[in-house]
């Protein structure tokens, strides 16, 4: 895996995925940690539980989605493996196994893909051009 920057066609510097790794790695373990653990929901969160796993995914999916859309599937692979590990393991924590959960879990990946790859296709028809 080559985690050197990049150089396109006139000479600026792509990001390397380097910091979307760490950034996938830390979100997947801040995750776990909270996944794992009864952590009451404060009181000034709003959304729902299923709404969270979404949000979750969608943040796990993104960063490398949008430096590497190339990579995609099989992080959406990863992740979504990942999802069902842990609705397996939870009963074992003292937390509940739901479908429903991982299904959301399924469609923060999604979301989280398509606004990544998304993100990187604007970036690629706007580099170049420069606001006057």
């Amino acid at each position: 895996m080559d985690l050197r920057p990049r150089t396109g066609q006139n000479g600026r510097m792509f990001p390397a995925p380097a910091f979307a790794i760490a950034m996938t790695i830390a979100l997947a373990v801040l995750t776990t940690a909270l996944t794992m653990l009864r952590v009451p929901v404060p009181a000034g969160i709003g959304g729902t539980d299923k709404l969270h796993h979404l949000l979750a995914f969608a943040a796990l999916a993104l960063p490398i989605a949008t430096v590497r859309p190339r990579w995609s599937l099989g992080l959406a692979l990863i992740l979504a493996g990942y999802g069902g590990l842990i609705e397996l393991v939870q009963p074992y924590v003292g937390r509940s196994r739901e479908l429903a959960d991982w299904t959301a879990d399924l469609k923060g990946i999604a979301v989280g893909t398509l606004a990544g790859v998304g993100l990187n296709r604007l970036a690629w028809l706007l580099r170049g051009r420069r606001l006057a």
